[in-house]
């Protein structure tokens, strides 16, 4: 009597060596999964977008307080403040008016060091007394060390403003000794005895490092 093919496949025992081995390929163990999920490539993240500059909204400009553009001309350059002189049109840059505020206030810091001076000359004589404790006269020559240098920086801001003033009255001053280009109001008010744009100061600084004084 012939077998059927489920009887046949059942007689047949165990499958074969390629059998299994096809199944094995078929079916990956449970080790080479994880060895696949830790040593896969990691996802690359996403490209960085920048904002198209010609989609961008343009700010308005601010505009300066009339009041403060305007006060220059019903004041004299003495009078002026910082925010005023700063408000007046770029057209008018070193006018008769600016000249007038920065000799205004050369003039000011001038006087100040002048009266500095003068105090620490009559704080240097009255104080000649001779200290019999060590520690006291060496407290009372360190000061007085101390202050005469800071005097003698004062004598070299006082060479320097006697020179801007000097510029003033040549009319250069406000104008870079190196580019001819203007200075600027800002640099100018946080720097009145300033010869040198920023950009020509810094490039001087940088040569000094570079090679030397």
């Amino acid at each position: 009597m012939s077998k059927t093919p489920v009887q046949s496949a059942a007689a047949a025992g165990p499958s074969s060596p390629i059998e299994t081995a096809a199944t094995a390929v078929a079916t990956p163990s449970a080790a080479a999964s994880r060895f696949a999920e830790r040593f896969a490539p990691s996802p690359q993240p996403a490209a960085r977008t920048y904002p198209d500059p010609a989609m961008e909204t343009l700010k308005p400009p601010v505009k300066a307080d009339p009041k403060l553009a305007n006060a220059w001309k019903t004041k004299s350059g003495s009078e002026l403040t910082e925010e005023e002189l700063l408000a007046m049109p770029d057209s008018e840059y070193m006018n008769d008016k600016q000249l007038d505020f920065f000799r205004t206030r050369l003039s000011a810091l001038k006087e100040d060091l002048l009266s500095n001076a003068g105090e620490t000359t009559e704080h240097l004589r009255e104080d000649t007394s001779i200290v019999p404790d060590p520690a006291d006269r060496a407290t009372i020559e360190e000061e007085h060390a101390l202050e005469l240098r800071t005097r003698d920086r004062e004598r070299k801001l006082l060479k320097k403003i006697s020179q801007s003033l000097a510029r003033i009255d040549a009319g250069d001053y406000g104008y870079c000794d190196e580019t001819g280009e203007p200075i600027g109001l800002g640099r100018l008010l946080a720097r009145p005895t300033a010869t040198l744009s920023l950009e020509a100061q810094q490039r001087r600084e940088l040569k000094q490092k570079m090679f030397g004084d």
